[in-house]
């Protein structure tokens, strides 16, 4: 490992919160050649499938803006908290998750892999399908 883990974790954390259409053009600077990247929705192997992720939030969502809130750094090794907000058919959205993040020897995103409820955050908040998982998680909760 040629580089400092901390400071190269800031530098990923600046970039998350900067995401735009330019920035992401810059994502061979973030992401390895075959990085994996796992969330609620998608599993991908391989970085233009990631880019690809990311130019899909652009095209689909308005104003879409990550803000780190805490990072725990071990080696190459991090868990960052984030809020991700963003406009859907004029409705907005703030959801709270984290991600584990593993880097390679070049300082490159290996593993990328997101936690977040997309019941509570996303799904609870859409008509008719809200009612339904909000009674399934009070039914199901002591």
């Amino acid at each position: 490992m040629s580089y400092d883990a901390a400071q190269r974790f800031d530098e990923i954390a600046n970039w998350f919160e900067s995401l735009s259409p330019q920035t992401l053009l810059h994502i061979d600077q973030i992401y390895a050649a075959q990085a994996t990247f796992v969330d609620p929705f998608n599993a991908v192997h391989e970085r233009g499938l990631i880019q690809a992720i990311y130019q899909h939030m652009f095209n689909s969502l308005e104003q879409p803006r990550f803000k780190i809130v805490r990072k725990i750094v071990s080696n190459q090794q991090a868990c960052m908290v984030w809020r991700f907000t963003f406009t859907l058919k004029k409705r907005s959205f703030d959801i709270e998750g984290s991600t584990v993040f593993e880097l390679n020897d070049q300082g490159l995103i290996l593993l990328h892999r997101d936690y977040w409820d997309t019941s509570r955050e996303l799904y609870e908040h859409i008509p008719i399908l809200g009612r339904l998982f909000k009674r399934l998680r009070l039914a199901l909760s002591t």
